[in-house]
């Protein structure tokens, strides 16, 4: 069994409560983890390019991170959502194009033109309704109203 990343990160309890309660948004590459804090009025100013090896974030361009002793609250918050980490293995592995993650652990995959996929859902990756019972769709079709649960 592997420790949690987590737990081989040296940090505060500050820094852990604000890796879980400041609004992170992740997005994964083969570099790392591109992580913004929706916290701020800016968001786009608070953006910083996670690096992740072997399942541990090892570095973050934040300032924090690079002037104060321990993990930054951007690595910690890469290592405390498993789903984050698996993206971004999974992602080295199959060298699939970007994703966006969302809250819930699903992902978002960007579309060439950006536009509806319609009703044939065989082409979005999100999309995972083959897998369900027969007439339940997955969260992602209801979520971007492709399909409604069942009444």
């Amino acid at each position: 069994m592997t420790t949690p990343a987590l737990a081989r990160l040296e940090t505060t309890n500050r820094v852990r409560k604000r890796a879980q309660y400041e609004a992170f948004e992740f997005s994964v590459d083969q570099e790392g983890v591109l992580i913004r804090n929706g916290s701020y009025a800016d968001p786009e100013n608070h953006e910083y390019l996670v690096t992740v090896t072997d399942g541990l974030p090892t570095d973050c361009e934040c300032p924090a991170n690079a002037n104060y002793d321990g993990a930054c609250k951007h690595r910690v918050a890469v290592a405390i959502r498993r789903p984050v980490l698996d993206a971004l293995e999974n992602l080295r592995q199959t060298q699939k194009p970007h994703s966006a993650l969302l809250t819930d652990g699903g992902s978002q995959a960007d579309t060439a033109d950006g536009g509806e996929q319609g009703e044939d859902n065989a082409a979005d990756p999100a999309c995972d309704c083959a897998a369900l019972p027969e007439g339940f769709p997955c969260w992602e079709c209801v979520r971007t109203g492709r399909r409604e649960l069942p009444q």
